[in-house]
């Protein structure tokens, strides 16, 4: 598993307008990835692994957030809001103390 804690990001324009037409800010993705998301896929999509993701944003969003490691960095290649069942497990699994904003932030 990646440290999440202490990554760093590369955004330009074109993944910048992606996860704008989910009406998901730059900031709320890399929160999600901050707070110690839960891993939910890892694959290789066009030669590249994309890890796909599952938290929460600060202001208490629940998001999928799929990322290309890259180097020292991580590229945000989409996000947007969970469904209702996504929200419930990740609060599911939240609640036992793996995953979550009070975990990766101790």
């Amino acid at each position: 598993m990646l440290e999440w804690g202490q990554a760093s990001f590369e955004w330009d324009q074109g993944n910048v307008e992606h996860v704008a037409q989910h009406d998901i800010l730059p900031e709320e993705a890399e929160q999600v990835i901050l707070n110690n998301p839960l891993e939910l896929l890892r694959e290789i999509r066009n030669g590249e692994l994309r890890i796909t993701t599952l938290g929460e944003s600060d202001s208490g969003r629940v998001l999928i957030v799929v990322i290309a490691p890259r180097g020292e960095l991580l590229r945000v290649v989409t996000a947007f809001p969970a469904d209702r069942r996504e929200r419930r497990y990740y609060t599911t699994q939240s609640r036992r103390g793996r995953y979550g904003k009070e975990v990766g932030n101790s």
